[in-house]
């Protein structure tokens, strides 16, 4: 496994980002684990966090596109972030964007925020984590309106390989199905029971065998089919 993933999986830890024991989703569904990323409100998280997205971008889909498109409202800081950090990290100046709840009719007018964007600009969606796909249906036909563009892809911090609730495929896998384009995510949660089984993170073994059969009861009631099979 990369470094970067093993250190993003303690970073959202640390961040207390990622939490483990007994949450009930909005869903309805009792999981042993949660994310949160609204934690992540300091500087340095922040800088680690757009790090941690462009390390993913670059390994999933290069460099080769214009916009980083981030969705109202958590997508907007990702979309600065990766933004920044492609540029620190690897020299390449990539525009952002964001849509607003609400359009604007004065000053600065219109329903983005950031970029225009222009035909034949090459655009990545990103977000922080997606169990429905229900904003990606929002979000492609805002991003279509504006000018004839090509979506390449979506990424997302965690892929929680659970089922939808209307299929047996990830979200991820129906958004490629539905939309046509790749979604990817820094990390799975495969990935991340694998990192931090058994270990020690600040004076406590987040991931220990109960832990870990809760996990394991969770996806064999509701674990994602791959598209592949």
């Amino acid at each position: 496994m990369e470094q970067y993933k093993q250190d993003f999986i303690r970073f959202m830890v640390e961040s207390d980002v990622l939490k483990f024991g007994d949450f009930t989703l909005k869903s309805g569904r009792k999981s042993p684990f949660f994310m949160n990323a609204g934690a992540y409100n300091t500087g340095s998280q922040l800088r680690r966090l757009g790090e941690a997205y462009a390390h993913a971008i670059h390994d999933r889909f290069g460099l080769d596109f214009d916009v980083i498109f981030g969705p109202a409202y958590k997508g907007i800081p990702l979309a600065v972030v990766a933004a920044e950090a492609l540029s620190a990290l690897y020299g390449r100046e990539i525009r952002y964007c964001a849509n607003r709840k609400e359009e604007k009719d004065h000053g600065d007018k219109g329903a983005l925020l950031g970029t225009a964007l222009h035909g034949g600009d090459r655009v990545l969606i990103i977000e922080d984590v997606t169990t429905s796909g229900k904003s990606i249906e929002e979000t492609v036909p805002i991003i279509r309106s504006q000018a004839d563009v090509e979506i390449i892809g979506l990424m997302v911090s965690l892929n929680r390989e659970e089922k939808g609730l209307h299929s047996d495929l990830s979200a991820l896998d129906e958004i490629r199905e539905t939309w046509g384009f790749p979604a990817h995510a820094i990390v799975t949660m495969h990935e991340v029971v694998e990192v931090l089984s058994g270990l020690d993170v600040n004076g406590r073994v987040l991931i220990d065998e109960s832990v870990r059969h809760a996990i394991d009861e969770y996806y064999s009631q509701y674990g994602a089919v791959s598209a592949g099979e």
